[in-house]
């Protein structure tokens, strides 16, 4: 060890000691684990406030312009791994640690994931967020903190229970409160005319407050902001009200700022659960705007310079209200002509569309908003007016018109919030190729045509220092001997492996740290699930948030034919799979918690069945989340991506899977095709129906009854299902989602089963060529450089934002 490296050593195990003793409250000889853990965190914190200060005052003192970006959800995952690795102080880390007999991997455990986000949205703005400051960009993101989040899945005879997420119960070391950025948040109230313009009278507000997260670049380049939001009412407590034994209605006001924080996504199929979704997607974007504009008028004066100094991105449709709320601040705070405002708006705004789901598009009902937002409804249809008549002027028809409006007439009067968000930007991107060309052509066809400049494509990516540096290791070990360690700075450079593709020696090293991570992997499920499995079977992987357009389904009724089939023709020589599932539910998604009890009915069939010989297994794990990723990605080798062509708008998990060498089965759907196009169709597996090819099939009459009764394998598989022979205890339990499946199938499960189950036994022949299988999961590893964060984050930068 370099005398360098021996004092560095020495400096973190003193400061830890000094944080242990004066702020965790511990002798060493007394701490605990979670004590370690903590003086861990705050002494690694105390670095990091060092590069935070002064990447602020490097921001301020270059006047340049700052990215905010607004998402409901940020899925961080935890902290510890990720910010010593980006600062280089991993190594030194482990002796300091190692010298009081205390395992830094150990204490990583220790940590919980922060209950911030649910799926690939809030994983996207994680990634994002990290690629930002390794790329030495000034910015915030701006969300909740929730105390709960989604939820913490737990399984029950094969259900799906939701139970409250409680990562903040022994505090969180990463944050720090801002107690001097609070802002007022109104609801409710009325609109009344002062003479000279008009105010709005909120008859209830909250006080939003701030609580900031580090977020650390690569090798501690730049320390950006994560900004969460907190409520508190202006009265925590109505002493009257309690004095007189109303014990409860003296908290109200209370439960009421709490529930704006407590849970992500609450459900939306009751009228309080809309409304409480609408108060904190708007409680949330009115802080950040506040925020982002006072900000501004201090440090740069006027606020018609905006747009120079700040850009918005705002992350899918729940911060659209931020157009509104723009508006309303530059209008009635500042004084600017409605024109004006406008103008300033347009070019300050951008916005992601991430889904072409009519459902995901959100809408809120016109009294609702109204109710709560009455000053904001008066602006948007202001901003309606201005319009509908450059549609009209334009040479719009009626129907173009009433597509474009931002209130739907149809039946009940609703506002379009992706509408709001779509003429409020100067920008509007999609997140793969095919899903932007389809935004053009469904969705937003009619916007497109009144604005024909603004729609453009951001590819989505991921950060490769977490999906690739941090969750394996090994891997980026074999990587360096091989090429160098140029890759660790520009992904782009894991090209070089091309050359070495077919190298038997390499294949065969890569092909050893694939199987470590696959015994570790079986390790951890057997205690996690308790069911063994053989990390020398194929680990066929799709884990992601459970929706009927992902097609879960298609794989388990392909898992049954494929049982089927091992049972019918035990002397063919199948090849072993182990078949893992992960994701979770919305908790009023009846048809998706139904899919989550299949697949768990059907691993305990197969499971428990001597007759397939261990030739099969199916796992389903529990209360997946990024700590569970990070140690499912490396293991796998077939990577599930099979939704329905043209529904999924770009997909990461994909990208990741590729990046640690796992070969992907899929459709041409989302960033699939940019996938397929980097590997190249030798090293990906694709099947089923085209975007195009879905679109025609519904228009032409659908049959999939023909379809179901023409195949025999998926015949068999649908009325075993059906029938109750994964349910013996409830023999009805699927009846209804399988007949589904024979009188509609939107999602095409039937159309692509028999090419689904051809790629899957291509798979296994692919599998029996080891060479040939090392070489293609090589040229994964090679070719998706280019999905990397950094690269979109670059083209964001460029294209978009001008910083």
């Amino acid at each position: 060890m370099s005398l360098e490296i021996t004092s560095k050593v020495a400096e973190i195990d003193a400061h830890i000691i000094d944080v242990l003793r004066h702020r965790v409250g511990k002798d060493e000889r007394a701490a605990k684990p979670h004590d370690w853990y903590t003086a861990t965190c705050l002494a690694l914190r105390d670095v990091i406030i060092d590069r935070w200060m002064e990447s602020t005052r490097k921001t301020y003192d270059e006047g340049g312009k700052r990215v905010y970006y607004l998402s409901l959800e940020f899925l961080i995952g935890r902290l510890l791994r990720d910010a010593l690795s980006n600062l280089g102080l991993t190594r030194e880390m482990e002796k300091a640690l190692a010298s009081h007999g205390f395992d830094l991997a150990a204490l990583e455990e220790l940590e919980p994931d922060a209950a911030l986000g649910n799926g690939g949205l809030g994983r996207l703005a994680a990634c994002f967020m990290e690629s930002l400051a390794s790329l030495d960009i000034p910015a915030y993101g701006y969300g909740i903190r929730y105390v709960n989040g989604m939820f913490r899945q737990r399984i029950d005879d094969g259900w799906q229970v939701e139970l409250p997420e409680t990562w903040l119960s022994h505090g969180n070391p990463w944050e720090f409160d801002r107690r001097e950025s609070a802002y007022l948040i109104g609801f409710g109230g009325e609109v009344v005319d002062n003479g000279d313009g008009v105010e709005w009278h909120p008859h209830e507000k909250v006080e939003a407050n701030a609580v900031d997260t580090p977020v650390v670049g690569y090798k501690g380049k730049r320390v950006n902001t994560l900004r969460l939001w907190t409520a508190n009412p202006l009265d925590p407590i109505r002493l009257d009200a309690f004095n007189a034994g109303d014990h409860a209605g003296a908290l109200a006001e209370q439960v009421r700022a709490d529930a704006l924080v407590r849970v992500l996504y609450p459900a939306d199929s009751t009228p309080a659960g809309q409304e409480l979704r609408l108060r904190q997607e708007y409680f949330f974007t009115s802080a950040s705007i506040q925020d982002i504009v006072r900000r501004h008028a201090q440090y740069h004066g006027d606020v018609r310079t905006l747009p120079d100094k700040a850009a918005i991105q705002l992350n899918d449709t729940h911060p659209s209200v931020a157009v509104a709320e723009l508006m309303r601040i530059l209008v009635d705070v500042h004084g600017l002509e409605f024109n004006e405002a406008w103008d300033v708006t347009k070019r300050t705004v951008g916005y992601t569309n991430h889904t072409l789901l009519p459902e995901a598009l959100e809408s809120w009902p016109l009294p609702l908003f109204e109710r709560l937002l009455p000053r904001h409804m008066q602006i948007i249809y202001a901003i309606n007016s201005r319009v509908l008549r450059e549609a009209r002027k334009a040479g719009l028809d009626d129907r173009a018109i009433a597509a474009i409006s931002l209130i739907d007439e149809g039946g009940e009067r609703r506002v379009r919030m992706a509408n709001l968000a779509f003429v409020g930007a100067h920008s509007i991107n999609g997140v793969a190729a095919l899903h932007t060309e389809l935004m053009k052509s469904t969705v937003f066809a009619d916007l497109h045509a009144l604005y024909p400049t603004r729609i453009n494509n951001k590819t989505n990516g991921v950060t490769p220092r977490r999906w690739l540096q941090q969750c394996n290791p090994r891997l980026v070990g074999v990587i360096k001997d091989a090429i160098g360690d140029a890759f660790l700075d520009d992904a782009e450079k894991l090209s070089d492996l091309n050359a070495l593709a077919t190298d038997a020696q390499l294949g065969e090293r890569i092909a050893e740290v694939k199987r470590a991570n696959k015994v570790a992997l079986a390790g951890h499920l057997k205690q996690l699930t308790g069911i063994r499995i053989d990390p020398d079977a194929l680990f066929d992987v799709q884990i992601k948030r459970i929706h009927e357009y992902k097609r879960q389904l298609l794989n388990l009724i392909e898992t049954v034919a494929l049982y089927d089939q091992i049972r019918s023709h035990p002397e063919r020589d199948w090849t072993p799979r182990v078949k893992i599932f992960g994701g979770k539910a919305a908790p009023s998604y009846h048809n998706a918690k139904l899919v989550i009890k299949l697949a768990n009915d059907i691993a305990r069939r197969i499971n428990s069945d001597p007759s397939v010989g261990g030739l099969l297994k199916v796992v389903f794990v529990p209360n997946y989340n990024v700590t569970l990723a990070e140690r499912i990605i490396p293991a796998a080798d077939l990577s599930e991506q099979i939704s329905t062509a043209g529904m999924e708008a770009s997909g990461t998990g994909n990208m990741k899977f590729a990046l640690n060498g796992a070969l992907t089965i899929g459709t041409l759907d989302g960033a699939n095709i940019e996938i397929k196009d980097r590997v190249g169709d030798d090293n990906i597996v694709i099947f089923g129906l085209t975007a195009e090819e879905v679109a025609q099939t519904r228009a032409d009459g659908y049959n999939p009854r023909a379809i179901i009764e023409g195949s025999r394998e998926l015949q068999q598989a649908i009325s075993a299902i059906a029938s109750g022979v994964f349910s013996p205890d409830d023999p009805n339990r699927y009846t209804g989602l399988m007949g589904g499946l024979y009188d509609s199938d939107w999602f095409m499960v039937a159309a692509d089963f028999d090419a689904y189950h051809a790629a899957q036994r291509s798979v296994d022949a692919r599998w029996e060529d080891e060479a040939g299988w090392r070489a293609s999961a090589i040229r994964n590893i090679a070719n998706v450089g280019w999905f990397s964060s950094d690269r979109t984050i670059g083209e964001y930068a460029r294209d978009i934002w001008g910083v």
